[in-house]
């Protein structure tokens, strides 16, 4: 069976972001995703530590998100990695990903991924991110794309309340 929808992945522009927000508060409301951020979805994919982003779209529509964005001294997968003896480089963060459920099984968040890893190679930056133990696909996502586990931390989820969570790298 042949997929017939179109599916593009592009660099997000200004026109963007309310279909993005949009699409990040139904993801909220199906997956729990992201724990923190949904009150102001707007502020919270435009943050502005943010280096580049990219939007999915499936047949003209927004359906999915991702970012990389500078390290925060915050950021555990970024400090893991910075201590690292394999670190050799820039580190930037992958976050910001999601993919509306009505999109899922068109690969979209593999070429979400895909986009920023070759951006991040391409400006010399190594990937790193935290992702919730719970979120078992996206978990799945990155281990089939390469990445590595390099340690766990607990994430905040901004009301006081820890979830437990992986970081991991990017490949080389």
């Amino acid at each position: 069976m042949t997929d017939s929808h179109t599916v593009v992945v592009r660099e997000r522009t200004p026109a963007d972001i309310p279909a993005a927000a949009a699409a990040l508060v139904e993801v909220h409301r199906t997956d729990g995703y992201p724990v923190e951020g949904v009150a102001a979805p707007t502020r919270w994919i435009t943050a502005t530590d943010q280096i580049r982003a990219w939007v999915a779209e499936l047949d003209n529509q927004i359906v999915g998100h991702v970012t990389i964005s500078k390290p925060q001294p915050d950021d555990a997968a970024a400090q893991l990695w910075a201590a690292h003896p394999d670190c050799t480089g820039r580190i930037a963060v992958l976050g910001r990903l999601f993919v509306l459920p009505t999109a899922r099984g068109h690969a979209i968040g593999r070429r979400l991924v895909e986009a920023a890893q070759a951006a991040a190679h391409t400006d010399g930056l190594r990937l790193v991110l935290d992702v919730m133990t719970k979120d078992t696909a996206a978990i799945a996502l990155y281990e089939h794309l390469g990445w590595r586990r390099i340690g766990t931390t607990d994430h905040d989820d901004g009301l006081g309340r820890t979830i437990a969570a992986y970081c991991y790298v990017s490949p080389a």
